[in-house]
C-alpha cells in the first residue's frame, strides 16, 4: 500500500519531486511502465517520470530488499534500450528506518559488471525542503525529525495553508498513512482533520483496501499479521475487521462455536481491546475466563 500511495504522490505532484531531488522545478511526466514492453516488469511499484532528455526512475521502499540492486539495473537497461538519448537518473528511496545494510547498497556487481544508482533514506533528510511543496508534504513526516509529533502539527500546519481543497484532501490522507508508519493512531488523529480526509478519494480507496486486507491478512496469516494490519494497512474500520476476525478465529479454535453473547460482546470491542484479548486467549482454559 506505501508503494501506492508514493506512486500516487509522484503522478500526481511530479514537479514538486523533481524539486525536492533535482534542485530545480523540472517539467516531468508520467511515463506508463507499458513503454518498457519486455516482460516480466512490477509495474505496481514502478514510478518514471520523463522530461525532454531525463528519465527519472524512482523505487519507494518500505523495508530492505536484496533484489533491489538488480532491478535498478534491470530498469536501466530497458529504459536505456527504449530512449537512447535520454539520461536515467534512479533513486531508490527507503521510508522507515532500519539498521539493514541494504538500505546503504547503492549499486549492482557481478563479475565485470557493475551499475550504480542513488539511494535515500528519508530519516536522515532534512524535513525544511520536504515541507515546501505540496507534493511532498506528506514524506515530510518521515524525514529527520527531534519530535515526530511535532513535525505532524508543522506538516498539518502546511495543509491548512494549502488553497485547493481537493489537494488538502489528498495530502491529508496520504500524510494519515504515512504518519502511521511512525507515530500512533491516536497522536495522527488528535492532530490531523479526519473530516478532510474522508473528503478524499484516496482517503475511501486506502479505506476499503484496508477493509479487504483486512478479512483476507487477517484469516489467511493469523494474529501476528492481523497485528500489522491495522493503521499500516487502511483506517481504523479495516483494521478492526482484520483483527476481530483473527481474535473470532482464534477463540473458536480454542473454545469451539463461540455463544451469541460472546460475540455480541467481541463486536463492541475497540482495536486496542482486541489486542489486549488476543494476546490473553493463550492463558485462558474457560469461557468464564473470557467472559471476565
Amino acid at each position: 500500500m506505501y508503494d501506492n500511495i508514493c506512486k500516487f504522490l509522484a503522478e500526481t505532484y511530479p514537479q514538486d519531486i523533481a524539486q525536492w531531488l533535482l534542485g530545480a522545478p523540472t517539467p516531468l511526466t508520467v511515463l506508463p511502465p507499458t513503454e518498457l514492453a519486455l516482460e516480466p516488469i512490477r509495474a505496481d511499484s514502478l514510478i518514471i517520470l520523463q522530461s525532454h532528455d531525463l528519465i527519472l526512475h524512482l523505487e519507494f521502499q518500505t523495508r530492505p530488499d536484496n533484489a533491489i540492486p538488480f532491478r535498478i539495473l534491470d530498469y536501466w537497461t530497458r529504459t536505456r534500450r527504449k530512449f537512447p538519448s535520454y539520461q536515467v537518473r534512479q533513486i531508490v528511496i527507503y521510508l522507515l528506518e532500519t539498521n539493514s545494510n541494504l538500505v546503504h547498497q547503492n549499486y549492482f556487481q557481478q563479475g565485470n559488471t557493475r551499475h550504480e544508482f542513488e539511494v535515500l533514506r528519508l530519516w536522515e533528510c532534512a524535513s525544511e525542503a520536504l515541507l515546501q511543496n505540496v507534493g511532498t508534504l506528506p514524506l515530510a513526516i518521515l524525514s529527520k525529525a527531534d519530535s515526530r509529533e511535532g513535525l505532524l502539527q508543522e506538516v498539518a500546519q502546511r495543509i491548512e495553508g494549502i488553497v485547493e481543497s481537493k489537494d488538502r484532501a489528498e495530502v491529508s490522507a496520504t500524510v494519515y498513512v504515512l504518519a502511521g508508519l511512525v507515530l500512533g493512531d491516536n497522536v495522527i488523529r488528535r492532530v490531523l482533520r479526519s473530516e478532510m480526509m474522508r473528503e478524499s478519494v484516496t482517503f475511501q480507496a486506502i479505506l476499503h483496501e484496508g477493509e479487504a486486507l483486512g478479512e483476507q491478512r487477517g484469516e489467511q496469516r493469523g494474529l501476528q499479521r492481523g497485528k500489522q494490519i491495522g493503521i499500516r494497512e487502511g483506517e481504523a474500520r479495516g483494521e478492526l475487521i482484520g483483527k476481530r476476525q483473527t481474535v473470532l478465529r482464534l477463540l473458536t479454535r480454542k473454545f469451539g462455536t463461540l455463544p451469541p453473547d460472546v460475540m455480541a460482546k467481541i463486536e463492541l470491542l475497540s482495536a486496542e481491546q482486541l489486542d489486549n484479548l488476543a494476546e490473553d486467549i493463550l492463558d485462558m482454559s474457560t469461557l468464564a475466563e473470557l467472559n471476565n
